[in-house]
């Protein structure tokens, strides 16, 4: 017990030691939350407070919810594969197979991910005859999931207008046509399962008195659905309820437009009656100018449940400012510092550029890529959200589940094999008319239509004959080349990549019946559920059917691997979280930076309008959100903090000046240190007031106070430095029609000049690499005679 308690400073140790009951812990950024939450389970369980069986754990991430099982298994000596342990949407899908009887689903019901849901509504709409500019597919598909997250049914919804009613109803639809079709959204994953223990009183109860102990991981991110499901679960309201466990941080809630509601933690707090609530302040990642910057900037938000970090580790650098006059002027600073980062002994992965919108990243990846500097737009495609993996796991689901019309659609014509738009118009028509999936309507669809259909449906039931008794890995790889798939990407251009990734999916598929534990000779037959469906749990007596039925560990294996693995395919797809790359500098958004943590960190665009967002002011709590977004993008940073901010920017295609954001009047002066004097701006002088820290606060010192009038220039590429004509060497001795020489391209000659200083750069034409731009600051030419 001694070694597991070690190395706790006092507040951890604290919450690690509670006794059993509802308690919220303020974890703030790099105060080891995560070692906290393992170390309460692994305490637990070693105390005898609990056994492994009758503890429940949620998390946010699959990542989140792996590191956290593999932090346990080397802290106890036990078996935790049968833990509950994992993501809201993971554990109620467990608990929906167990009981998908109670929960109206068919035992082999496929996960719509967020590109299948879209897809199925698009077929819906087209199926009633709906006007799809009027109604928009993507709104309906964020009106229905916006429903589901607040738990309500299409009943349950208030229609204020003929539009909403209209939503309403399409709502109502979509359930059907799901229903139908056996399959779910993620959404409906937790609305479903929440609905499972809300009216069904023994099942409920199972739960309740089996689950003594839940703990949550990022509380602060929870919705109002997920709130509800956990109350339920922990028998809020119930003379004996389990011990809540809550871990979150109040200044670290940013999802609000993924339906975040920062209120629960409050709620929580009051609803059950919380006596102990424990705050962790001790960081364990930045230094102290990096934590004082954050702690200044979120004290000036009024409702929140209040902290302070600290820490141990000295005030190290102070935080570094840049101010640029337009984008191209910060990109090219940017790569400068970046690449005196990297010639100090840091490594690539280790530095990270964060910036509040997507359209900012143009200009640094090709400052980037220009200068030769390995970089990887973090949160890109993941494997699963890849079109060939998900037209192969399209053939894959329609093998388990043949109505599974989401899937059909997907590949009915891919690779195509001559079915059109209108033989699908008819095939829709026949099923609506005959209310069966679109698989069995292919048998009234008359003439070559119905010929071509049927000619797909008996692909498919080939494939399933065939793969009967072949292991998961085996079926995956004959799907991929017996569908089409492998022949029709060999043909295309650049379709080797594409090829590449199905043959992954093979090795996915490997690696996951040995992660799993069906092993790499388990036959689909193997499993109690047959691939046709024919073979079920089978029937209870009425007297042992409630205690069977109510303990899933009592019951049969009920997925075949195929639909474990489709399963599992559909939650990674889902998971916010992307894996690490390779040693290249990582660019994302604010909001994907959550979780990580980085030696440097650039924050860039530090703009009124940019960050805080425009939008920030429409919104009730829109700028405390910004905040706290500000707030995660600071202490992502270990060691170096660099904010920069531009007078001039191109965004959506058209230029646009900026007052630097209100956020730098809220962080102490003493923790900056301004690199360089501000730029001469158009029309202006700005007031300049140099301290000990560099350049002072007295420019720029309000947003609306802006430094310049007038308009902006002309000729040349309008960046907001006051580019002179094309044609200008830009003091670079370099001209146009000039031959040089450049270690990446090759040779090349100089079409077009322009800017000045800094910002110059040379519009060059490579002989094997085509026309470029080039930053002259950065890029290294050397002429040729």
């Amino acid at each position: 017990m001694s070694d597991l308690l070690a190395n706790l400073n006092a507040e951890q140790l604290a919450a690690v030691t509670l006794p059993d009951e509802p308690a919220l812990i303020l974890a703030g950024a790099g105060s080891g939350k995560t070692r906290v939450l393992t170390t309460r389970i692994a305490w637990l369980i070693q105390n005898g407070r609990v056994s492994p069986a009758g503890l429940l754990a949620v998390t946010f991430t699959n990542k989140a919810a792996k590191e956290m099982m593999t932090r346990l298994t080397s802290m106890l000596p036990i078996n935790t594969r049968g833990m509950w342990i994992g993501t809201f949407h993971g554990l109620c899908n467990r608990m929906l197979r167990a009981h998908y009887r109670d929960a109206g689903l068919p035992q082999t019901f496929a996960i719509l991910d967020s590109q299948d849901q879209l897809s199925a509504l698009k077929r819906l709409l087209k199926s009633l005859n709906v006007d799809d500019e009027k109604y928009p597919a993507k709104n309906l598909q964020y009106f229905i999931n916006n429903a589901k997250e607040q738990g309500l049914r299409p009943a349950d919804v208030e229609a204020n207008d003929d539009f909403n009613r209209r939503f309403v109803d399409l709502y109502a639809a979509y359930d059907v046509q799901c229903q139908r079709e056996g399959v779910v959204d993620f959404a409906e994953l937790l609305l479903r399962c929440y609905e499972l223990l809300r009216y069904n009183d023994a099942i409920r109860q199972h739960y309740q008195h089996r689950f003594r102990h839940v703990l949550v991981d990022e509380f602060q991110d929870t919705n109002v659905l997920q709130y509800q499901w956990l109350k339920l679960l922990a028998g809020f309201g119930t003379q004996n309820p389990a011990a809540v466990f809550a871990v979150g941080d109040d200044d670290q809630s940013i999802y609000a437009f993924r339906g975040a509601n920062v209120g629960n933690m409050r709620d929580f707090e009051h609803e059950f009656r919380v006596r102990h609530m424990i705050k962790l302040e001790q960081n364990y990642r930045s230094h102290g100018h990096i934590l004082d910057s954050a702690n200044h900037l979120i004290a000036h938000n009024a409702r929140r449940l209040g902290k302070n970090l600290r820490t141990d580790a000295g005030h190290g650098e102070p935080v570094r400012v840049f101010q640029a006059g337009s984008d191209g002027q910060e990109a090219s600073w940017l790569v400068e510092e970046i690449r005196d980062l990297i010639a100090q002994g840091m490594s690539r992965s280790e530095i990270a550029i964060l910036y509040r919108s997507n359209a900012q990243s143009r200009v640094i990846e090709h400052a980037l890529f220009s200068s030769g500097i390995a970089y990887r737009v973090y949160g890109g495609l993941r494997f699963f959200e890849r079109a060939e993996v998900k037209h192969a796991l399209a053939y894959l689901q329609l093998l388990e589940n043949p109505r599974n019309d989401a899937a059909f659609g997907r590949v009915v014509n891919f690779p195509t094999r001559g079915i059109g738009a209108r033989s699908l118009e008819a095939l829709q028509d026949a099923a609506r008319q005959y209310d069966c999936s679109l698989a069995e309507a292919v048998a009234y669809v008359p003439g070559k239509a119905g010929s071509s259909l049927g000619a797909f449906v008996r692909l498919i039931e080939q494939m399933r004959a065939e793969t009967r008794r072949m292991t998961l890995p085996e079926t995956v790889e004959y799907v991929t080349n017996t569908s089409g798939l492998i022949t029709h990407y060999r043909g295309e251009k650049e379709g080797q990549d594409r090829i590449e990734n199905l043959q992954e999916l093979v090795t996915a598929a490997q690696a996951f019946v040995m992660e799993e534990g069906f092993g790499l000779d388990a036959l689909a037959s193997a499993i109690p559920v047959g691939r046709d469906g024919a073979q079920a749990v089978p029937a209870l007596a009425d007297g042992d059917q409630a205690q069977q039925v109510l303990d899933p560990e009592a019951l049969p294996v009920v997925m075949t691997p195929l639909v474990a693995f489709l399963t599992h395919a559909s939650l990674e797809a889902g998971d916010n979280q992307a894996q690490a790359g390779q040693d290249a500098v990582q660019m994302m958004t604010v909001h994907a930076a959550k979780g990580l943590e980085f030696n440097a960190v650039f924050i860039t665009g530090l703009e009124e309008g940019l960050f805080p967002h425009e939008n920030s002011a429409m919104e009730a709590d829109g700028l405390e959100e910004e905040r706290r977004l500000m707030y995660v993008a600071i202490t992502r940073a270990r060691e170096r903090l660099y904010l920069s901010f531009a007078q001039s920017r191109v965004l959506h295609g058209q230029m646009r000046y900026h007052v630097r954001s209100r956020f730098f009047e809220e962080l102490p002066e003493t923790s900056l240190k301004w690199l360089q004097p501000p730029a001469q701006a158009y029309g202006g002088s700005p007031r300049r007031q140099q301290n000990e820290s560099g350049w002072g606060r007295d420019w720029f010192k309000k947003p609306e106070d802006v430094p310049y009038s007038g308009t902006k220039p002309t000729g040349g590429m309008d960046t907001g430095n006051g580019y002179a004509d094309a044609k200008r060497q830009a003091g670079s001795g370099l001209r146009i029609g000039q031959n040089v020489f450049h270690n990446k391209f090759g040779e090349g000659v100089i079409t077009a000049l322009e800017g000045e200083g800094a910002d110059a750069r040379a519009n060059i034409k490579f002989k094997r690499h085509g026309a470029k731009w080039l930053a002259l600051a950065v890029a290294k030419l050397d002429p040729i005679d």
